[in-house]
């Protein structure tokens, strides 16, 4: 079973970007190269930084805690990437 990754990116103006991956570093190079398999929203955002990188299990799961941590107010997601806040046991199952 392939793991599945959440992550979170920090553009240069300081906004955040999440999203989820079988493989976190290809997915980041894809996003800093800004071409075709860029996510539209970080095109021309640069530099970019990796902030956050946790695996939550299988693509279900993943697109679940995408969906919960993307509407999560900015201070909550600041918190998580400063290791103050966990993923739930709820959102987060051990594969």
């Amino acid at each position: 079973m392939t793991d599945w990754h959440l992550y979170i990116i920090r553009t240069a103006s300081g906004s955040l970007y999440t999203g989820v991956t079988t493989d976190v570093e290809r997915r980041f190079a894809e996003h800093q190269a800004s071409g075709p398999r860029c996510a539209r929203s970080l095109r021309g955002k640069g530099p970019l930084e990796l902030v956050f990188s946790q695996p939550v299990g299988n693509r279900s799961r993943a697109l679940s805690l995408e969906w919960r941590v993307k509407r999560w107010p900015r201070r909550h997601k600041d918190e998580l990437i400063r290791g103050e806040r966990c993923l739930g046991p709820a959102e987060v199952k051990n594969p």
